[in-house]
């Protein structure tokens, strides 16, 4: 399994590395203990584009309101990974506020009318990996 997620974080870390090296960060927006979350999504087959629209359409306004700052979101490009998985990273001040954001958001009456609605003709997510990972101290991202 270990050998699955390699590739798949090695994506994500350095498309957020290459991102936040041209400029889309600052100084001041990024806190010294920040702590990023990457998370992998694996759908039912035949799902991902509902995915995709789920985050488009909804997630990420629902993610911003719970003040969880989105870094990046990812589509692997070579199969199997392109034909059911999303890739994404968030960005918190810390692992007890990343905690606490989750709880919020799950718990939020609109996320769960807008997962139950998504999800009306099946379950979209078969499977969610979730890495917290610390910016190096040579990282142009931290």
């Amino acid at each position: 399994m270990f050998k699955k997620l390699v590739p798949t974080l090695l994506i994500a870390l350095t498309a957020v590395a290459v991102g936040y090296w041209f400029g889309k960060t600052t100084t001041a927006q990024a806190a010294e203990n920040r702590v990023f979350e990457i998370r992998t999504y694996t759908t039912e087959e035949g799902k991902l584009d509902a995915l995709h629209a789920r985050f488009r359409d909804n997630t990420m306004r629902i993610f911003k309101k719970h003040g969880m700052t989105s870094v990046g979101y990812f589509a692997p490009t070579d199969e199997p990974l392109s034909k059911n998985t999303l890739i994404y990273i968030l960005s918190f001040p810390s692992r007890d506020a990343a905690k606490q954001d989750w709880k919020d958001f799950v718990s939020d009456p609109e996320w769960q009318k807008v997962q139950k609605e998504s999800e009306a003709n099946g379950k979209i997510v078969s499977k969610v990996t979730s890495v917290f990972a610390d910016a190096t101290d040579y990282s142009p991202l931290k």
